[in-house]
């Protein structure tokens, strides 16, 4: 029996394997709002047969876009255009659907990557960004404002107000965004947050501001259905952020109520040193695993079926996500199934595609012919 073809439990959200498809930025929103793409996008990816599908990051406040072509949810046009993308999926796929919910900070207002993914002016279509240090994020960018009270205080209530709006969207589950070098992860670091206040020094101060936010966003989604947290495991740079903190992190989330920890790495500053290979991140999701009691998803670079199954088999990590690599082959839960001895669950309207000696791959389908 394949270990990655086994259900999972987050929270009270059974999933059917351990394949999670990460949130993925797409770029492609206008003014916020979800569009054709993401129907297409999101569509495709529900019929791969993974186990869990999360909407990329989602800006909970406009100026808390990476670009202003991020999906956003903070308005009624911003909802309006997500029920619309939702509904088409969902008469096609029951598969779980979560969404990450997201705030760039010092990051946000950038070019799409396909342009250079620099900063944008407010001259140029951004906006002033914002942070928990005036310390920018690139060479030559000028500082962002620093959050004070009343700050803190918009942007604890949009993350509440988004999730809100998740809920009301039906979604299943919430990832409260704090890796990749975005805002909460900014108050996290000390490379970025650099505060004298009760929110910045010590790590439990430095912590304090994010376990706030996810708190607030535990309190407003639906008590039974899971919220959890996507973090960078290390900053890869001398005097940043680090294993060791996360696991404190990870901890501290465990006991407001977290339902699982999904661990990346990096993203905070311009000069970080990533070891990048096949799978460089799972050391970091297993030392997590290691400290506390809910699952841990593992990422970065696990492209084949054998190496997914053998970091679940091993205890590495609860579940696995694919990103790029699902871009690359929508149907690679197909195809590790196939190989793994594993069943997913198709649309009918494929079930005629699986390969005679794969004949249970999609369970025990009869199809006639005319």
């Amino acid at each position: 029996m394949s270990k990655l073809f086994s259900s999972l439990k987050l929270g009270q959200l059974q999933l059917p394997n351990r394949i999670v498809i990460a949130p993925m930025c797409q770029y492609s929103a206008e003014e916020g709002q979800a569009t054709d793409w993401h129907t297409i996008h999101l569509g495709q990816l529900a019929l791969s047969g993974a186990g869990l599908l999360i909407v990329e990051a989602t800006g909970v406040e406009p100026i808390g876009r990476i670009s202003p072509a991020d999906l956003g949810l903070y308005s009624d046009e911003t909802e309006a255009a997500l029920h619309k993308v939702l509904g088409a999926v969902r008469r096609y796929s029951d598969m779980p659907l979560g969404i990450q919910l997201a705030h760039a900070g010092r990051k946000a207002s950038s070019r799409v990557p396909w342009e250079g993914g620099s900063l944008l002016l407010p001259d140029e279509g951004g906006w002033p960004v914002v942070a928990p240090s005036p310390i920018a994020h690139g060479l030559n960018e000028p500082p962002p404002v620093v959050l004070e009270e009343a700050g803190l205080q918009r942007v604890r209530d949009a993350f509440v107000q988004a999730a809100q709006r998740a809920a009301r969207l039906g979604f299943d589950l919430v990832e409260v965004h704090a890796a990749h070098g975005y805002l909460l992860h900014q108050f996290l670091s000390p490379l970025s947050n650099q505060r004298e206040d009760q929110y910045g020094g010590s790590l439990a101060n430095r912590m304090r501001f994010p376990l706030e936010v996810f708190a607030a966003v535990r309190e407003a989604f639906p008590a039974d259905k899971p919220v959890g947290v996507r973090i960078s495991g290390t900053d890869w740079a001398e005097g940043g952020w680090d294993i060791e903190q996360s696991v404190a992190f990870a901890q501290a989330l465990e006991a407001l109520g977290c339902a699982f920890i999904h661990v990346s790495s990096g993203g905070l500053v311009t000069g970080q040193k990533i070891p990048v290979g096949p799978g460089y991140q799972i050391p970091l999701a297993e030392a997590v695993r290691q400290q506390v009691g809910i699952p841990v998803i593992g990422v970065g670079l696990i492209t084949e079926p054998e190496q997914a199954e053998a970091i679940v088999a091993e205890g590495r990590a609860d579940a696995v996500a694919l990103a790029r690599g699902i871009l690359y082959d929508p149907h690679w839960p197909w195809h590790a199934a196939a190989k793994l001895g594993g069943q997913v669950s198709a649309p009918r309207q494929y079930w005629r595609s699986q390969p005679a000696e794969h004949k249970a791959l999609f369970g025990s389908t009869r199809i006639g012919q005319r």
